[in-house]
């Protein structure tokens, strides 16, 4: 039963702590050991999923109780850990953080709560000793729902370093399940949103998991870790699946009219957006829009100068098109292509990355131009969750649908919004952004379709009848 898959969330007090090496570590280490292992991370990072599943060899799934909402947290978690014989979610920022002002809502140990899962502890240890006694029985005594079952210290300097935090524990009431020294071999490189992503780094990735796997091993009390996982308590709903979701949702306003090109089996064929420089996705998508009634095919903007043969309609997602601004320029027949289809109507949905590719030009380098809007690198982090509604009917939705989307780039587009803009976006700061233009929907704002699977349909629909 899928319900009672064991499970471990990976917790810390703040970012920093290592928790991405050790929940990634985890993984990989449990998958060594003959496991079936199901990585998820919580909260919007699309980056860390890249790692827990070159650990795991399945794919890294998000658990975002804002995005998606509370309800959707189990039924997504059961979803992705079908069939498997362990699974390891990894928190996000402190253990109790989460969407600003809105209390618990999407914090590591809200989703805890939902999953009814002990919280491993990684603490950073290295400029403490009998301290971290009373930084562990705060975090395991501030919520009485959340059950901290054990503590992984890490970056501890010496064996002495190590008694003396083993001696401060002992009257905290919470095992040490590991003890890890610091490591150079188990260090990502990061840049100005965060980790580099597996897809950029090749070979180098690989190692890197690799070595955060065997320290795990031999740092820590795998045995204890199952046995904790194994305490988790049974899950009453029912696991997620595209195909019924689409069925129960309120159909689009659009029916199948026309004929537009297909695979040969009849399909209607989306190109996606990969590679390099487009890493960002939630692996949901490609589900429901096959569940839709789509051939999903993947193409590499950095690579590939045409679009996949017969494709009806375009999705580019996030990642770091500014890094690789100038190869993505230089792929002109690319990007006539993509001007092309955009120019026929064929439906587009472009998130951050495909924003500032649709573009004229990113940082003075020509893009597609699709949208008369320049880009350029900013010094300012744009970041946090958004409550939106869509300004304008568009290949996604119909004008006053509400979604929840998230925000992260250091970029800035010039307009930020078209004459008929994408969102129009709630909150301290109410504005409007992105574009709605013939079948294009662009706007820096991510979004999750397992919230509102209709979009999927809506625009599987369109890629019929424009």
């Amino acid at each position: 039963m899928t319900g009672s898959v064991p499970r471990l969330v990976v917790a810390a007090p703040s970012s920093g702590s290592g928790k991405t090496a050790v929940a990634t570590g985890l993984m990989a280490a449990f998958a060594a050991r003959g496991l079936a292992v199901s990585p998820h991370k919580v909260g919007p990072d699309y980056i860390d999923p890249g790692y827990h599943a070159l650990a795991t060899g399945r794919v890294g799934r998000n658990l975002d109780a804002y995005l998606c909402g509370p309800e959707l947290v189990g039924p997504l978690f059961a979803h992705g850990a079908r069939g498997c014989d362990l699974a390891v979610v990894e928190g996000v920022m402190g253990m109790y953080d989460g969407a600003a002002g809105e209390g618990e809502l999407a914090s590591t140990a809200h989703v805890a709560k939902l999953l009814r899962a002990p919280v491993v502890l990684v603490v950073d240890a290295s400029s403490q000793s009998r301290s971290v006694a009373a930084l562990v029985h705060g975090f395991a005594s501030w919520d009485p729902q959340v059950r901290v079952g054990g503590v992984i210290l890490n970056k501890v300097a010496s064996d002495r370093h190590e008694a003396l935090l083993r001696e401060a524990l002992d009257s905290a009431g919470v095992p040490v399940l590991g003890v890890l020294r610091r490591a150079a071999q188990v260090e990502t490189p990061s840049r100005h949103l965060g980790l580099v992503p597996v897809a950029e780094r090749g070979a180098s990735a690989v190692e890197a998991v690799a070595a955060m796997g065997a320290q795990v091993a031999a740092g820590c009390d795998l045995d204890a870790l199952l046995g904790l996982a194994r305490s988790a308590g049974a899950l009453s709903c029912t696991a997620w699946d595209a195909a019924e979701v689409l069925g129960a949702a309120p159909p689009g306003p659009h029916r199948p009219e026309g004929p537009r090109p297909q695979s040969p089996d009849g399909l209607k064929r989306i190109a996606v957006a990969g590679g390099s420089a487009f890493t960002f996705s939630y692996a949901e998508h490609a589900e429901l829009l096959t569940a839709a009634g789509a051939e999903v095919v993947v193409f590499d903007p950095l690579r590939d100068e045409q679009l996949p043969d017969g494709t009806a309609g375009l999705v580019i997602g996030g990642g770091f098109p500014e890094v690789y601004a100038a190869e993505l320029s230089a792929n002109e027949p690319l990007r006539k292509a993509v001007a092309d289809l955009a120019g026929s109507g064929a439906p587009v949905a472009a998130e951050c990355a495909g924003l500032l590719y649709l573009g004229r030009e990113l940082d003075g380098l020509p893009m597609c131009g699709v949208l008369d809007v320049t880009a350029r690198m900013s010094e300012r982090l744009t970041l946090g969750y958004r409550d939106a509604v869509a300004v304008s009917d568009s290949a996604l939705a119909v004008a006053g649908t509400r979604m929840r989307g998230h925000e992260f780039h250091r970029t800035v587009v010039e307009p930020g919004a078209g004459a008929a803009p994408a969102w129009g976006v709630r909150g301290p700061e109410r504005r409007v952004e992105g574009f709605v233009q013939q079948g294009v929907h662009a706007s820096y704002l991510h979004t999750h379709w397992a919230s509102l699977p209709g979009v999927a349909r809506r625009f599987v629909e369109r890629c019929r009848t424009s």
